[in-house]
């Protein structure tokens, strides 16, 4: 059991969370209203809190669907470079296969913190490095824009990327150029963070790795 990729739910409500998801906190979060998660993924190796197969079954046994998102390097200060797009998004693509993540499901890469000064050719150069390798494994490679993501909105618009999520901080005027956000993340509320499926000005949304059909009907 796999689950299914399917597209987000206008208006849909989801949490992402930096800690494994236990069966009784999967079921609050699903009584609650939310119908999906995000979960975060390793840059090179997997560490103690990060998305597991069983995880994700658990998730899934409580009804909610799941996006992988991947631990950025600093949230404070860092340097992309094309290299490090391309290890990292390596790393992204080879855990969502070995978690089994179907194809077409949404994969985040984490833009913040890039340090002050960083030519803006170099974190191109890194998001470009890691679109492809995501990408060509078969996923559908999405950017968060959070604090500090060191490029403007037309070289965000610019990049190879159809899906952004805005962090609750990014000001309207700090979104991509053109198209906008199709995911909104909000304020903290307590260990985690909120998000809504927006569709971006384009009428675009993420894919989300929905329960697997015998999972769905037997809820």
């Amino acid at each position: 059991m796999t689950g299914r990729a399917i597209p987000g739910v206008i208006g849909a409500k989801g949490f992402d969370i930096n800690e494994i998801v236990t069966a009784a906190k999967a079921a609050s979060f699903a009584a609650s209203g939310y119908t999906f998660a995000l979960r975060y993924i390793p840059r090179l190796t997997a560490a103690p809190g990060d998305l597991t197969t069983g995880e994700l079954a658990t998730l899934h046994a409580a009804g909610l669907a799941v996006m992988p998102v991947q631990h950025v390097r600093s949230e404070t200060s860092w340097s992309p470079n094309a290299s490090l797009g391309g290890i990292y998004g390596q790393t992204a693509a080879d855990y969502c296969a070995a978690l089994a993540v179907p194809h077409g499901v949404t994969v985040w890469l984490d833009l913040e913190g890039v340090a002050v000064g960083t030519p803006s050719a170099d974190v191109i150069a890194y998001c470009t490095a890691w679109y492809n390798k995501v990408s060509m494994a078969g996923y559908d490679p999405g950017l968060y824009i959070g604090w500090h993501s060191g490029l403007s909105p037309a070289e965000l618009y610019a990049l190879p990327f159809m899906r952004y999520w805005a962090a609750y901080n990014l000001n309207a005027d700090q979104e991509p150029a053109t198209c906008g956000v199709c995911m909104r993340q909000h304020a903290t509320d307590g260990e985690h963070q909120s998000d809504t499926v927006t569709a971006d000005k384009l009428g675009r949304v993420p894919t989300v790795c929905a329960p697997p059909l015998e999972v769905a009907h037997a809820a």
